[in-house]
């Protein structure tokens, strides 16, 4: 008897009246609320405007969920197209099958449309929103658990998963939930990417590479632990090898994009941070020209900055007219004391 397991939902859709409430589905979009959230908070401490993010996701969610399910169908494509198999069920994505692969490539085509049409540069939103994307993973790797699907080897550990569905070759029994582990290892790799985006300042696109190759080193054990149907390539699973070069891959970008541009973008959205910058260098200049016309005013410039020597007399009168300006009295009342002060002297003579 087995003391301790994590159960399978007994069904992954709920019918709201005649309309399907999908597990997988509801997985994969919390995902994306969830990247698209913490990296619009990513993207505005960066320097960007708020809502950028989510009018680039307009673009990358479509795409990517697009390239998701083509990678998933050319590497499954027996699944689809062998014997006694329907076609149409490759339009099927709420049924599962999106791989991380084809989503992260073609999403990136369509954020780079995005930000090509913003004026933004791909590497930044791609260093802003690499966290939320590894938590979006996270978070649609239950849909996994709701398709009682991707499970590795038997086992008998306390945190087993319960199969109970015979569907499509399933045999009911207790296997490694490698769905949680992957999740759990993507709440790992954002936490790192936040860590040393903070730490080393991370720029240019090296962000996300940290991300890719992190996802990678996780995602090549866990891959070895699975026991569904893959392709093999000299004994190892086809996303052993994908994992494996595109692993590759982000390390040489992240070596080479650190010698040629090292450090951050200064400036992530035209219009954000430069136009604060350039308001700044503005004001510094009208602030030097009141100066430099102030000084001329009082005597104390000529207007291109040099010093001007008065005389005895121009520093007396200035003196004068300061003092003036400090007296309270009505400048009538003012002009009216010399006249009363020499009436009393013609009367006392």
């Amino acid at each position: 008897m087995e003391l301790a397991y994590i159960p399978s939902p007994s069904h992954g859709v709920l019918y709201l009246g005649p309309i399907p409430l999908r597990g997988y589905a509801f997985c994969i979009i919390i995902g994306v609320f969830i990247a698209v959230w913490l990296g619009n908070k990513r993207w505005v401490a960066r320097g960007g405007r708020s809502g950028t993010v989510a009018d680039i996701a307009v673009w990358a969610v479509p795409f990517g969920l697009v390239g998701g399910r083509l990678y998933h169908v050319i590497t499954d494509y027996e699944l689809y197209f062998g014997e006694g198999r329907d076609w149409v069920d490759a339009f099927k994505v709420w049924e599962g099958g999106l791989g991380i692969w084809g989503a992260i490539a073609l999403g990136a085509l369509g954020a780079w449309i995005g930000a090509r049409r913003r004026g933004i540069p791909l590497p930044a939103y791609a260093d802003a929103v690499a966290p939320g994307i590894a938590l979006a993973q996270a978070m649609g790797r239950w849909g996994n658990w709701f398709n009682q699907e991707l499970y590795g080897r038997e086992t008998h550990v306390p945190w087993a998963l319960h199969i109970t569905s015979s569907e499509g070759g399933r045999v009911p029994g207790y296997y490694h939930p490698t769905f949680l582990y992957e999740s759990l290892w993507c709440i790992g790799v954002a936490l790192l990417v936040i860590w040393a985006d903070r730490r080393f300042r991370m720029g240019h696109g090296r962000a996300f590479a940290l991300y890719v190759a992190a996802y990678c080193v996780g995602r090549a054990w866990i891959e070895y632990m699975r026991v569904d149907d893959a392709h093999h390539i000299l004994g190892l699973r086809l996303n052993d090898w994908t994992a494996l070069i595109v692993f590759l891959l982000a390390v040489a970008y992240m070596v080479v994009s650190a010698r040629k541009r090292p450090g951050r973008e200064a400036v992530v959205e035209p219009g954000v941070s430069d136009g604060g910058t350039a308001g700044a260098e503005a004001a510094t200049e009208d602030a030097a020209g009141e100066g430099t016309v102030a000084r001329a005013a009082d005597g104390t410039g000529d207007g291109t900055g040099h010093k001007a020597e008065g005389t005895a007399e121009e520093k007396d009168g200035g003196k004068a007219a300061v003092k003036a300006a400090d007296d309270p009295r009505d400048p009538a009342d003012a002009d009216a004391v010399p006249a009363k002060d020499e009436a009393e002297s013609a009367k006392k003579s």
